[in-house]
């Protein structure tokens, strides 16, 4: 469990509680250490990728609890009709970051049922390459869903709010690649987002960015290209925050070609992971940026 105290203020993984200002919420990502086997991770851990081989090892998480009635807002960016069944959303209460790998291969029926877990399927119909979708927990543990055809829907019931909630998406079946685009709550005249806002992919854009294999730990596979946009700036471009605190520098330079982790969260990536956390790449001795 990627777990530690400092000045008497818990830090979990990225699921920290950093915050710009009254109107923000908090950056909000896919949780960098817990995907599924087939899942990659690109765009600052914004988009999320299933290889297209099988339907199936498609588990992500939101990296930070959210809070009730917090409108969670992503788009399908890629679907492939070899299959049955599309996206499933949910919520638990199981930290992202005390999970153990691999993970469980299916949030339906591997996790349904299981204590702090809950997740309903959405039609296949609302889940087509280019549908937008939201996802919340009402006041009263309800999950409603609308997307870009389909009113507001009730998914499930019965939701445990007594304790935080993080997201809970299974990238399943004819649906393979989904993008986060942030999150808001809207209360009375102000609206709170999520932060920062993260640019907007459409279809295209991910095939033009994300043409790499996914990576699987079960393949063993080393021949992983490396999405342009993750490499480490040239020239003194603009800084790349860690994936993991999203707080910090990435200063570290993994053997895969990543520049993603700060000095402080990659002893714990090595020690928990053992791999890159963007491309899954089996990672060895890094190099530091300026050191």
């Amino acid at each position: 469990m990627l777990n530690e105290r400092a000045n008497g203020t818990s830090v979990v993984g990225s699921e920290t509680t950093h915050r710009c200002g009254k109107s923000c919420l908090g950056p909000l990502t896919f949780h960098p250490l817990a995907v599924g086997d087939m899942v990659t991770l690109s765009h600052g851990c914004r988009l999320a990728e299933r290889t297209r081989t099988t339907f199936k090892d498609g588990l992500v998480f939101g990296s930070r609890p959210v809070k009730i009635r917090e409108k969670i807002r992503l788009r399908v960016e890629k679907d492939m009709f070899k299959w049955h069944g599309a996206l499933r959303l949910g919520f638990t209460n199981v930290p992202p970051s005390h999970r153990s790998l691999p993970l469980p291969s299916m949030a339906i029926h591997n996790l349904i049922g299981v204590q702090g877990h809950w997740a309903a399927p959405v039609h296949e119909s609302h889940c087509l390459a280019g549908s937008e979708l939201e996802f919340w927990i009402s006041d009263n543990g309800s999950v409603f869903v609308t997307s870009t055809n389909l009113k507001r829907h009730k998914l499930l019931t019965g939701v445990d709010l007594s304790r935080p909630l993080w997201a809970m998406i299974d990238i399943y079946g004819h649906t393979c690649a989904i993008s986060l685009l942030g999150s808001k709550k809207s209360k009375l005249l102000r609206t709170r987002r999520s932060c920062p806002a993260p640019e907007q992919l459409n279809s295209l854009d991910a095939d033009k960015h994300n043409s790499f294999i996914p990576f699987s730990r079960r393949s063993g596979n080393s021949d992983e290209r490396i999405p342009f946009d993750m490499k480490a700036p040239a020239g003194g471009g603009s800084v790349i925050e860690c994936v993991v605190c999203m707080d910090k520098q990435a200063r570290v330079t993994l053997s895969c070609g990543h520049q993603c982790l700060c000095t402080q969260c990659a002893p714990r990536v090595f020690r928990q992971l053992g791999s890159c956390p963007l491309c899954r790449f089996k990672i060895s001795a890094p190099s530091v940026d300026g050191i």
